[in-house]
């Protein structure tokens, strides 16, 4: 056994009286004993300065808070943020050179700063092949600014950079847009929709980080004007002080990285402070759904009906997780808490047998769990809210590729998209989990959203559905060619629609049985096909359906209670 703590000595022994100081000699001395070790992190902040790694060499290693599971467990905190320091302060905004330190979240006393921002183009905006014109002359100034799609699609929110701007002969502005993020936008976004053509991503929704953007307490802006001598910005709120205020910029990209190990288990640890820079190069973010971005490599075209189509990426890349595991086997992470991350919290790409259970997934730009291709992988008891904070479209949980994955007791809420989504897979279970709160960004989704084939069949069964927020969603939503898939002894209450049986590609092979609902499912009265519809209870009164499926309600959401 060996003990980790900011206060120790990596010339020490490790001991609980003489700790090492940093996670990589923990590591190394682990690696010394047979079979695997047990690695104990004190209280306090583990801060890295590279991403934390674990190969097959570490295979049985636990790392854990120290007294997990006990009254006494302390708070261990693996990070890779900075602290900002040497603030000055000019006309009220605190500004601090960083360097060539690229900052796009930014967490002040443990709260997340939302970047500055407008609500998109000044003055009479149109859009162009290569970017905008405007007859505002505000933009010439702008430098760095980031221009934010939402809803491009119903269901997508892009991020673009700009990468210039210059007056034209007749006093207009004429803004040029980074490439080739905006030459993909403008091949990937383009649809009919009731007779109305669109061509590329628009007019952008909110523009953010400038210097002048900086008008609400409590908001940043990293001036990048000068290449290399950065300029953090801030503007603080009532009774922040510089002396006493804890500002943390996430630096890593990513915090640890698990690859090809076996039965390793982390416990009871806080991993925070972590970001992702892609969306700021010239590549941009250009979003399609879910967790998935494209990148270039073409485009096909989805009939919706009659006269009304979309363009989608033939592929797609999916945003990265800020703690990776790479296929991995037996791996558990148990009672740990994922915060302050820039891009997803937890990912799980092939391996077989990896367990998270009863963590926390919190305050994150992207996605809570992004699990692909991986062989019985249980995701169950884990609380997810506040999520997609910079990212809208991630789900809060995503799995798909699997097989045999099940998504259990999970409860999931606040978040601007999806809750819980299976793309194609093998035996998928998605059984009594809790969504509240789900859609209250972006639109053409659900609580439960699976889509796509499932070989051995696929089970929905025993899930709480509430509260699904946008004007156009399905509580629990069955889409594009779902197949082989049971939906069974679910609740859905408070939706725009709670599901829907026509679709396109359409369902086959899909039973929806003994499921109550507050709103009959779009078709119900006449089904399709490949759908069997039966045993369903629809009751309008909010009273009685409560009383009706008190049984499902208590066995959904969260195994142990949490505060």
């Amino acid at each position: 056994m060996f003990h980790v703590s900011p206060a120790g000595d990596d010339s020490w022994q490790g001991s609980a009286e003489r700790p090492f100081r940093t996670l990589e000699r923990a590591r190394s001395a682990a690696r010394e004993v047979a079979g695997g070790a047990v690695v104990r992190l004190r209280a306090g902040t583990h801060v890295l300065t590279r991403p934390f790694e674990l190969t097959e060499a570490d295979s049985g290693t636990v790392y854990e808070a120290y007294g997990y599971g006990t009254a006494e467990q302390e708070e261990a905190v693996v990070s890779g943020g900075r602290p900002i320091t040497g603030w000055r302060e000019r006309d009220g905004v605190w500004l601090a050179e960083v360097g060539d330190l690229e900052v796009r979240q930014l967490y002040v006393d443990g709260r997340r700063a939302a970047r500055a921002a407008i609500p998109g183009l000044p003055g009479a905006a149109e859009a162009t092949a290569t970017g905008y014109v405007t007859d505002s002359a505000e933009p010439l100034g702008w430098r760095g600014a980031e221009f934010v799609y939402r809803g491009v699609y119903p269901w997508t929110e892009a991020r673009l950079g700009m990468a210039g701007a210059a007056a034209d002969d007749g006093g207009r502005t004429v803004i040029t847009m980074a490439q080739p993020g905006f030459g993909w936008a403008m091949e990937l976004y383009n649809s009919t929709w009731e007779g109305n053509t669109s061509h590329g991503p628009g007019l952008p929704t909110a523009i953010e980080n400038d210097p002048g953007f900086l008008r609400e307490p409590g908001t940043f802006v990293l001036d990048r004007s000068r290449p290399g001598e950065h300029v953090l910005m801030y503007l603080p709120l009532p009774g922040e002080d510089p002396a006493r205020t804890t500002v943390v910029a996430p630096v890593l990209e990513t915090l640890v990285r698990v690859a090809g190990a076996r039965e390793v288990a982390f416990r009871g640890l806080i991993f925070a402070d972590a970001t992702w820079l892609r969306p700021g190069r010239p590549e941009g973010f250009v979003h399609y759904h879910g967790s998935g971005y494209y990148e270039g490599g073409g485009v096909e075209t989805a009939v919706l009906g009659e006269g009304a189509s979309v363009t989608y990426p033939t592929a797609s890349v999916t945003i990265p997780a800020c703690v990776r595991f790479e296929d991995t086997a037996g791996v558990a992470v148990e009672g740990c808490r994922f915060t302050r991350l820039g891009a997803s919290g937890l990912g799980v790409s092939g391996g077989e047998g990896l367990r998270v259970r009863g963590c926390e997934f919190d305050t994150l730009s992207a996605g809570g769990v992004v699990v692909s291709g991986s062989r019985a992988t249980t995701v169950e008891d884990n609380r997810v809210r506040r999520v997609g904070l910079e990212f809208s479209g991630s789900p809060g949980i995503a799995v798909t590729g699997t097989r045999d994955c099940v998504v259990a007791h999970n409860e999931v809420g606040e978040v601007p998209h999806c809750g819980i989504v299976a793309g194609p897979g093998e035996g998928t279970r998605i059984l009594r989990n809790l969504t509240a709160g789900t859609m209250q960004v972006l639109a053409d989704g659900g609580g439960v959203y699976l889509s796509g084939p499932q070989e051995k069949g696929a089970e929905v069964r025993g899930n709480v559905i509430v509260d699904t927020r946008t004007p156009y969603n399905f509580g629990l939503y069955l889409d594009y060619g779902a197949s082989g898939v049971i939906v069974e002894e679910n609740v859905v209450m408070r939706a725009d629609n709670t599901s829907v049986l026509h679709v396109g590609p359409p369902l086959e092979n899909v039973t929806f049985r003994g499921n109550f609902w507050d709103a009959d499912p779009l078709g119900h009265d006449d089904p399709p096909s490949g759908v069997t519809y039966e045993g369903n209870v629809t009751i309008k009164d909010e009273r009685e359906l409560n009383a009706a499926t008190e049984a499902i309600r208590s066995r959904a959401g969260l195994l142990r209670p949490r505060g």
